[in-house]
């Protein structure tokens, strides 16, 4: 069983950064793949970015490539999502996931563990 937890969503202009962060519960963090999703309103949930157990491989999906960063550091048990460059479309609730595969994979099926979401807001 792994318990997620996301902070550090907000309330931010066009243009500005944010930088999420989801911490896990667990002492096989690393065997998980892990991923970021995020859901708008009226809008089904869409992958982000997901990065493989080790951390060595990572994919995106196309409208946020060179803007976001996922990362992870496996001695925290914390994955990190780094968001540059926000846009008004990029306001969503976003959700951090673990996967029992090794990943990195980008389907909402592939993931077995959620967390509550953090909301993450852009105004024009």
């Amino acid at each position: 069983q792994v318990q997620l937890v996301e902070s550090g969503g907000g309330l931010v202009q066009a243009g500005d950064s944010l930088r999420l962060s989801c911490a896990a519960s667990g002492r096989t963090f690393s065997g998980y793949g892990m991923g970021w999703f995020r859901q708008a309103p009226r809008k089904e949930r869409e992958f982000v970015a997901a990065i493989s157990g080790s951390g060595g491989s990572t994919t995106y999906r196309d409208s946020v490539k060179g803007r976001f960063t996922i990362s992870r550091d496996n001695a925290k048990n914390t994955v990190y999502l780094q968001m540059n460059s926000l846009k008004p479309e990029d306001t969503a609730v976003y959700y951090c996931a673990a996967s029992r595969h090794m990943g990195p994979d980008v389907g909402v099926l592939r993931y077995n563990y959620w967390g509550p979401g953090t909301q993450v807001t852009v105004s024009s």
